[in-house]
């Protein structure tokens, strides 16, 4: 059983002058030297959570998982038995950052053990997590962009943030300019993912250099996905009107549809997938891999539109998962849920609905689903309908087929980890209706993370080194006035 000891926890004044109102987290682990990294996904250890109001300086705030008000993972703590365990404290100073224990801004405390005579103990949260710098090399620079259509937003400073790679010719052929890769991460990546100390080996024959930018999607609510939303902002109008002129003036770039491609995996798949197909005179190409849900009739297995559905078990009342390994369930969707429920704001469920669901009355994004029931609203649901990219492409088709001619490029695994290959077939199944040129490929024993094999991630290259030179023939001889 758990211990039935309180933890009290305090912060001194010198890591917050004020009250703090928001969520604080202990998380437990028997093994992890740091448990406020935590959870992972497939093996979570413990944790519990509860929302403070105003909490003073010095003030004692005691926790246990018999608290009232207290939320715990797993849902049923009562067969928990924490006592032995290493235990750290986290509280959610900066409200603008999607991660927990690692989040820049957000107090911690120095890890513990959990007495095993279920005695009362304390915690200070006496350290503040750092903010990462951005190491910047001959190779990989960092740009910000301020946005001045998120800052207004959110009523305060919002960057664009991204990594550029230069090519390894860049720095001794000063005329020259070059066409782009932006890549969107997946969930939880960011910018600082791509950093490197050498330039990209470049391997095609026709000698094809790219400036490489690794765009940074994350947000409060988790991973906005560059689309404008009610919750998260003009994300993506903020990407192409203030982002991409001050790349373009910055680095010797070639600004043209034909010069600018994406490609991103996951999260970073739907990304890119959705920029295509909301700006395709501004991007050339798309190669999107194991994209998020594409069509919303297969939310991994879900009609989201249909009578009735949840988001816990299937109609016939089995549970159901949301992640497989060789084909058996390794996560069940309830679970999963009610550990981001319990961590709060920012994970990978709550960020569908920042991007899909309207605002509510609260200032928070609307709930498609009952966290306990699992139930749909699928009156909600409807509005989510301006995001189901297979359903955009149905409606728009008329007026974006000649717009995307030869740039729709998808991938996916026929056993995905996380069941993403449904919505994937449905898309296929919409263009090859509509007479599409798109390339929707379903890759047989593959899953989320063996699709991107060595000879898949080369065809890309390829493909893309001849989707650019379709357009600019005569490079590296380009001549584009430089941008003031």
């Amino acid at each position: 059983m758990a211990a039935a000891g309180e933890i009290s926890l305090t912060f001194p004044p010198n890591i917050r002058d004020r009250p703090f109102s928001g969520r604080v987290t202990l998380f437990f682990s028997p093994t992890s030297d740091e448990p406020r990294r935590g959870p992972n996904w497939f093996h979570p250890d413990p944790f519990l959570s509860s929302d403070v109001v105003d909490w003073a300086p010095g003030e004692a705030l005691h926790l246990s998982p018999q608290t009232n008000g207290v939320l715990t993972f797993p849902r049923d703590f009562s067969n928990v038995d924490i006592r032995g365990m290493r235990v750290q404290a986290v509280a959610r100073f900066n409200p603008h950052s999607p991660l927990v224990g690692t989040g820049p801004g957000n107090g911690y405390s120095a890890v513990a053990v959990v007495p095993a005579d279920d005695g009362s103990f304390s915690l200070a949260i006496d350290r503040l997590v750092e903010e990462p710098r951005f190491e910047e090399t001959a190779w990989t620079k960092l740009l910000q962009v301020r946005s001045q259509l998120l800052s207004d937003f959110h009523g305060r400073d919002v960057f664009l943030q991204a990594a550029v790679v230069l090519p390894a010719s860049y720095q001794d052929r000063p005329e020259r300019r070059y066409p782009t890769i932006f890549n969107v991460p997946g969930f939880s990546g960011t910018h600082f993912d791509a950093r490197r100390s050498t330039p990209v080996s470049e391997q095609n024959l026709q000698g094809v250099e790219f400036l490489r930018v690794t765009l940074d999607p994350s947000c409060p609510l988790g991973h906005h996905v560059f689309a404008d939303s009610a919750n998260n902002g003009p994300v993506g109008e903020a990407l192409i009107t203030e982002f991409l002129p001050e790349f373009d003036r910055q680095f010797r770039s070639i600004p043209s549809d034909g010069a600018r491609l994406l490609t991103g995996h996951s999260s970073g798949g739907w990304s890119t997938l959705w920029l295509q197909i909301t700006y395709p005179q501004v991007f050339g190409g798309v190669w999107s891999t194991a994209p998020d849900p594409v069509d919303f009739r297969d939310f991994q297995r879900i009609n989201l539109y249909r009578e009735g559905e949840n988001m816990y078990v299937d109609p016939q009342g089995q549970r159901r998962p949301i992640a497989r390994i060789r084909g058996e369930p390794a996560l069940w969707y309830d679970d999963f849920d009610w550990m981001e429920y319990v961590l709060g704001p920012g994970g990978q469920l709550h960020s569908f609905e920042a991007v899909f669901s309207p605002r509510g009355p609260d200032g928070e994004p609307q709930r498609l689903w009952d966290r306990r029931t699992g139930a749909i609203d699928t009156t909600l649901a409807s509005r989510w309908e301006p995001y189901d990219i297979r359903l955009q492409l149905d409606r728009r088709w008329d007026e974006l087929a000649p717009q995307l001619r030869g740039k729709l490029h998808v991938f996916m695994g026929m056993e995905d980890t996380f069941l993403l290959e449904g919505a994937t077939m449905l898309l296929n199944a919409s263009l090859a209706e509509r007479g599409s040129d798109a390339v929707v490929e379903l890759h047989a024993g593959r899953d989320h993370r063996t699709l991107l094999t060595p000879e898949l991630l080369a065809r890309i290259r390829s493909e893309m080194v001849v989707t650019f030179l379709n357009r600019f023939p005569n490079w590296p001889d380009v001549n584009v006035a430089p941008l003031n």
